[in-house]
């Protein structure tokens, strides 16, 4: 399962918006995403940590569909 950020509707939007205001601090609206990781070989894992290292982001190989 993955959890990238939600699109929300303006509705939605107002909703979180008004429920930050209320408690005084920020909230990050998740998507669920049924995504199943790619069973990579060694090699295949160091590139991928080699780019993550290179772009300083978090990168999630997953199973073609």
């Amino acid at each position: 399962m993955l959890y990238p950020i939600a699109a929300l509707e303006a509705d939605k939007l107002e909703a979180l918006k008004a429920l930050e205001a209320e408690i005084g601090s920020p909230i990050v609206a998740l998507s669920a995403v049924d995504a199943g990781s790619a069973n990579l070989s060694q090699d295949k894992i160091e590139k991928l940590q080699s780019l993550e290292d290179e772009l300083d982001v978090v990168l999630v190989a997953v199973r073609p569909s």
